[in-house]
């Protein structure tokens, strides 16, 4: 089941000269596909509509956080798996880590950029988790490190922890979206910059991407029209 924020005021796109669906369809185009800001300006003149890449930016930023937070969330279950992982980025020639959970169907939990890949941020990302998600799981999955076993002892003993590479490709591929879109935009400048893009491609990639239960041809095509309406009612520009 998905649960929306209800409480959220309308989406405001005073003073923009564009109408808000072309400016819903750019940030969609952007986030939803593995696009540069070039591309979308060049699919948008395509149909007619003359917009520079950094308008396009602008609007990426200011509203992509915006429909995020209106998008519908599964609904939290204690009897989710929980797969967790870890990926380094690169920032300016510095290491950091998003850490990143994502349930038995491959829906993005929570993501968070740390600066090291030890206990205590393994503790960061559990604690988060158990407050968003509101229940512990039935069972958490990762890879050998040993930050993992560490922080679950502390946060969460009595649920079962499984260890094991191979079990772990759910979270592993989860992070393929997030570095497909890093060469295209030739690397993150800023932690920051990438917290903020990271949980609006997450979001929007929950939305649009099928749970795995539901992979016949006919079921992707239902989920994806159906996710297709949710995104114009969010962004305000149902017909």
């Amino acid at each position: 089941m998905l649960t929306a924020d209800m409480t959220l005021p309308s989406i405001s796109y005073k003073r923009h000269r564009f109408p808000p669906v072309i400016i819903a369809h750019a940030v969609w185009l952007y986030f939803r596909f593995p696009l540069s800001l070039r591309l979308v300006e060049e699919m948008l003149l395509e149909r007619g509509i003359v917009v520079s890449h950094e308008t396009v930016r602008r609007w990426a930023l200011k509203f992509g956080p915006d429909y995020a937070r209106r998008l519908k969330r599964k609904k939290p279950s204690c009897r989710d798996i929980w797969h967790l992982d870890e990926v380094v980025v690169a920032i300016g020639g510095r290491r950091r880590w998003l850490w990143r959970a994502v349930d038995q169907d491959g829906y993005i939990l929570d993501e968070i950029l740390q600066t090291r890949r030890g206990t205590e941020a393994a503790k960061r990302l559990l604690t988060r988790l158990l407050e968003k998600q509101g229940c512990p799981p039935r069972r958490m999955i990762t890879d050998k490190l040993g930050s993992y076993a560490a922080a679950r002892r502390q946060i969460m003993p009595a649920i079962e922890h499984r260890s094991h590479k191979g079990l772990n490709n759910r979270a592993e591929n989860s992070h393929l979206p997030l570095r497909r879109r890093e060469r295209t935009m030739q690397g993150f400048r800023s932690s920051r910059g990438l917290q903020r893009f990271a949980a609006v491609l997450s979001a929007v990639r929950n939305l649009f991407v099928p749970p795995r239960c539901r992979r016949s041809a006919l079921s992707t095509h239902l989920h994806r029209l159906d996710a297709m309406a949710q995104w114009k009612t969010i962004a305000g520009v149902a017909a």
